[in-house]
């Protein structure tokens, strides 16, 4: 049975590695706490790695936990314990389906744009500018970004694409500035502009 459970262990944390780069920052944008986030982005190229990693170590856990068990002569089998049980291994694989799908289905809760109808200013004032981004990795990111920016004074709408790394962002010129604007990305979400 400890060869199950390391089997076990070992698939849940692969399938946590493979949404490494996406989970934390959407709990950053929710806690409001900022560069922590990106640090994990360089775990992106090794995504398919460890889902491959979490299919074949909770496969096997099912393999082993469904092959038929041999009773001794001496002494039947013991009760398993609950983190032995199938409800257990059946609770794993559903945590580690939800954590390996967990870029994919994260877009369908965060809006594309996010707009800030309080502020009032004129149309002289109002500029937009595109910025570049280094970092992003999936919709997460693009959600974490435009609450970093609309948490920006002046900032009216904030808009960003993970795939073609930047960000558009549609500002008051009299409260804030492009470079202003850079620092606040790189600060409160660890993310590189350009």
């Amino acid at each position: 049975m400890k060869k199950e459970n390391a089997v076990l262990g070992s698939g849940v944390i692969a399938a946590l590695a493979a949404s490494s780069c996406c989970i934390p920052p959407v709990v950053a944008a929710i806690a409001g706490i900022g560069g922590v986030s990106s640090g994990l982005s360089w775990m992106e190229p090794l995504r398919p790695y460890m889902i491959g990693l979490a299919v074949v170590s909770i496969g096997y856990a099912w393999y082993d936990h469904l092959k038929p068990k041999k009773e001794t002569d001496c002494c039947p089998l013991e009760k398993p314990k609950f983190y032995q049980s199938r409800s257990f291994l059946i609770g794993i694989t559903l945590f580690s389906l939800i954590s390996i799908g967990f870029p994919y289905f994260t877009k369908d809760y965060f809006p594309e744009k996010l707009t800030n109808d309080t502020i009032v200013t004129t149309e002289e004032n109002m500029e937009e500018k595109r910025i570049e981004i280094e970092g992003m990795t999936c919709v997460s990111c693009e959600h974490h970004m435009n609450t970093a920016l609309m948490n920006s004074d002046g900032v009216i709408e904030a808009s960003s694409s993970f795939e073609e790394g930047y960000t558009n962002v549609r500002y008051d010129k009299t409260k804030t500035d492009l470079e202003t604007l850079k620092k606040q990305i790189e600060n409160e979400t660890g993310y590189k502009t350009k």
